[in-house]
């Protein structure tokens, strides 16, 4: 029976269908920027055995020469916000997709070590201001659309990278050249990206607050403030934290973030090195590592939101980062390809909703300025990426891979000590 106190819905106008269409479009064209991005660089990967092996390079050689891709990343994520407010996300996202191929392009062709760093650091730096400029476009379509969607355009991401794994495997087990490999994909994607532009959103940066509370004239102001109508129980409370309380909250966010970030590294920098060479999986099969985990991952994240909203973000977070310990923990105690492959999968699952978990939570905490959190867990969890390979390739050269790889186990444990901070609400939907 209809609550007789409630007034039926508007019918909507035809300006606000229009604006529907357009919303979609501009979803559509940003899941296509994050499966771009998530494909460019992913190609590299099943050439990393090749390339180590041509340029001779030891394991830590081989670690600091992947860490100059982070390393490009940090220098270049500070720069990231002034260009999407001076020209705008959605020219930033696609100018940035296109050097990315570039510099991945370089990065293949390169006949030194010093070559191969700077064309990785170059594809880094890029790589991290299309990250932040696609993640703030997809934040402007949000808070349009008045719920959550970005852990989808995580997924899509993830699709991307499982997309550009299998292109790279497939492109090594027919022999192609990786010149001619890796610039076919640099040039396939910057058309799909090219072709995107005109259907992300116009206007500044700023005007999407106004627009998104203006669309919807029956939103609570809760949920308006937070940018999520299709979710209640969003009370915060009224007294805002300490400034070592914000502080330390935040450190824990950037934790949980870099934690994600060593468990993806080690699926694109090491699986296919560890399955080829410590487990002499072949080559055309030591690509599967990375594989199952972004698969795993996509998996994840598709059904994040659901999980999210019915656990609420510290249940999940802490379980994923058990599932990374003991999955990962299993696979290095006992060592098979199979097994291995398999370890690699449930750290993907496990690693699923972390970034996004932490991005949110730091863009919601009080006391920051909006976007203030969110572009510093988005830059220092970089630092996962910067310090693991090297890590890695030191013990792996001292000890083994196996031991290297003893990170991944290790940063499970820390997002489940680390996820006390997150957010223990659980969604209630109409």
């Amino acid at each position: 029976m209809s609550d007789p106190t409630v007034a039926p819905p508007r019918p909507r106008t035809a300006r606000e269908r229009a604006v529907s269409r357009d919303l979609r479009q501009a979803r559509v064209a940003v899941a296509a920027l994050f499966f771009t991005n998530g494909a460019i660089f992913a190609n590299l990967f099943p050439e990393y055995p090749a390339i180590k092996a041509e340029l001779g390079l030891s394991n830590a050689q081989y670690g600091l020469a992947i860490a100059a891709f982070p390393t490009g990343a940090l220098v270049a994520g500070l720069a990231a916000g002034v260009l999407v407010r001076r020209l705008r996300s959605s020219r930033v996202a696609v100018a940035g997709t296109v050097l990315t191929g570039t510099g991945v392009l370089a990065a293949g062709l390169s006949s030194t070590w010093t070559m191969l760093a700077v064309g990785l650091l170059l594809a880094g730096a890029m790589d991290a201001i299309t990250d932040v400029a696609q993640n703030a476009h997809g934040l402007r379509v949000q808070r349009r659309y008045g719920r959550s969607i970005l852990n989808s355009f995580h997924a899509v991401w993830s699709i991307g990278a499982v997309t550009g794994g299998l292109m790279g495997a497939g492109a090594v087990a027919i022999g192609m050249s990786r010149g001619l490999h890796l610039g076919l994909s640099a040039l396939v994607f910057a058309v799909v990206a090219l072709s995107c532009y005109r259907f992300l959103l116009p206007g500044p940066e700023d005007g999407d607050r106004a627009a998104a509370g203006a669309s919807t004239g029956t939103v609570s102001e809760e949920v308006a403030a937070h940018g999520s109508a299709g979710t209640v129980e969003t009370v915060r409370p009224s007294r805002l934290p300490g400034l070592l309380v914000r502080v330390g909250t935040l450190a824990a966010l950037v934790l949980i973030a870099a934690s994600g970030s060593v468990v993806e590294d080690s699926g694109s920098t090491w699986a296919a090195v560890y399955l080829s060479q410590s487990l002499d999986a072949p080559l055309s099969h030591a690509a599967f590592g990375f594989v199952a985990l972004t698969g795993a991952q996509f998996v994840g994240r598709l059904v994040g939101d659901r999980v999210v909203d019915r656990f609420g973000q510290r249940a999940v977070a802490r379980s994923g980062g058990a599932l990374v310990a003991l999955g990962m923990g299993l696979a290095l105690a006992f060592p098979t390809a199979p097994g291995t492959i398999a370890g690699f999968a449930a750290a993907g699952l496990g690693i699923a909703t972390l970034v996004p978990a932490a991005m949110h939570g730091a863009d919601e905490l009080p006391g920051l300025r909006p976007g203030t959190g969110l572009a510093v867990v988005s830059w220092l969890m970089r630092i996962g990426f910067l310090l693991s390979p090297p890590l890695v390739g030191l013990v792996a050269d001292h000890a083994s891979l196996r031991a290297g790889l003893l990170v991944v186990p290790v940063a499970g444990l820390v997002v489940v000590l680390a996820s006390q901070v997150l957010d223990t609400r659980r969604a209630v939907r109409a």
